[in-house]
């Protein structure tokens, strides 16, 4: 007869410390085995089979069964679609429960539904905790109950409600000895799921000595002040109250600030699922975008004649990260300068950026364009040229990430400033009245 467990299913958390889900399951009745699903549906829309966010989990993933064999035990580790994955587990195992941390995305919540009640069919009990984030769902909510939609008052009452309750540690690491004790699991290969290793480098866990300065240096995209975590917390390499200690432990208010966004957005996105696909100001949907391709191709490509939106997209496409302020400026460029649609680029986004979060990114990209919740004005045209005076008035992060205006080759200007203006402020005008 085949030994009852729990499994606990990895998804946006890839640590054994400080894990919710791995904690409660540690806790409970049965020991645990560990599962990840390389989810095919999600793998088969990236085009770049060298994505190196496969690689950086496939290597994630290898770590942590390191870490497992030290503890005899190991981790399922399959590719398919999740439906699939969990019959043939469920064929394999005497599974008693599921425990899992929730993902506020449109797919995952669909999917974790589908498998809750699937599971329960199977009298299996299917547990699921926030993790993630400090705050979720409706813990941050309006007198009257509904969402907040502008951040500076969401703030307002998330830092008030900030305390050491959210940000202490779950101590799974201290229950390992209630894994299920087992032989190392086979892992697929890479090139099995149609992907080669990427030879990209990832940015470390060292964030914390950026803290001190990180408020004085952040706007200045040739200082690299900016933590990189954004990656880490993506896939859940370090833990969101891990991050918020050490801001508060540093006093970092503006970079505190920049977790409670990612927790707004999420919260947002769970309460809005359409805002992936549609305008959160429905107005903006009449926008008669001009979407023309010659030119988004020369936005991609970082040739548009305009030096820090042409080092920004050089660099998101040679590294796979873009400086947050530059991310400000170039999105707010393919939207206004020239009139194509924000949903391209926040496409483009979704395949380049390894800390690519469809939360934070679609916010992003609708308050570029104006369409967001607390979005900017419509008639707020960022001056490229502006920005780069005002925070890289020596062209260092140009002349790093685009060289060819340090040797005059530059492109010509795709569009000039004061006409893209006048153009995109008659197009918004006519949309929105």
């Amino acid at each position: 007869m085949k030994q009852p467990i729990s499994i606990c299913w990895l998804r946006r958390d890839l640590r054994l410390e400080d894990n919710a889900a791995l904690y409660h399951a540690l806790k409970g009745s049965y020991p645990v085995l560990l599962l990840f699903i390389f989810d095919k549906k999600i793998l088969e829309k990236l085009q770049n089979k060298t994505d190196a966010r496969v690689t950086f989990i496939y290597k994630t993933l290898k770590k942590l069964q390191e870490k497992l064999s030290k503890n005899h035990s190991s981790i399922i580790v399959k590719y398919g679609t999740p439906e699939n994955v969990w019959g043939e587990i469920l064929h394999q195992y005497q599974i008693k429960a599921v425990y899992t941390n929730h993902d506020y995305e449109p797919y995952a919540t669909k999917r974790d539904d589908n498998l809750a009640e699937f599971l329960r069919s199977e009298e299996i009990d299917f547990y699921s905790f926030k993790d993630q984030v400090i705050f979720e769902k409706n813990e941050v909510v309006k007198a009257d109950g509904k969402p907040y939609t502008v951040f500076t008052p969401y703030f307002r009452v998330w830092h008030k409600m900030l305390n050491d309750f959210y940000v202490k540690p779950y101590p799974s690491e201290r229950y390992l000895q209630n894994l299920l004790p087992t032989k190392e699991l086979p892992f697929p290969m890479l090139n099995e799921m149609g992907f080669t290793i990427s030879d990209l480098e990832f940015p470390t866990l060292d964030f914390e000595r950026k803290l001190d300065s990180y408020e004085k240096k952040r706007d200045y995209p040739a200082a690299d002040a900016t933590t990189h975590v954004g990656l880490h917390l993506r896939f859940g390499t370090v833990s969101i109250r891990t991050a918020a200690k050490k801001a508060i432990a540093h006093k970092a208010e503006k970079w505190l600030a920049e977790l409670a966004w990612r927790d707004f957005y999420m919260m947002i996105l769970w309460h809005f699922p359409h805002i992936p696909n549609k305008a959160f100001k429905p107005a903006y949907d009449n926008i008669r975008w001009r979407n023309n391709e010659k030119e988004f191709e020369a936005w991609c490509e970082g040739n548009t004649g305009y030096p820090l939106v042409d080092a920004g997209m050089r660099q998101l496409n040679e590294s796979g990260f873009m400086h947050n302020r530059v991310r400000m400026v170039v999105a707010s460029f393919l939207c206004k300068h020239l009139l194509i649609d924000w949903r391209w680029g926040e496409a483009y986004f979704a395949e380049k950026l390894l800390d690519y979060e469809q939360a934070s990114n679609v916010g992003g990209w609708q308050w570029a364009c104006g369409s967001g919740n607390d979005a900017a004005p419509y008639f707020r045209v960022f001056n490229p040229e502006l920005q780069l005076k005002k925070f890289d008035p020596k062209m260092e992060y140009v002349f790093r990430w685009a060289p060819a205006y340090k040797l005059t080759l530059a492109p010509p200007q795709i569009v000039e400033h004061t006409f893209a203006r006048d153009r995109v402020l008659k197009e918004y005008k006519k949309a929105l009245t």
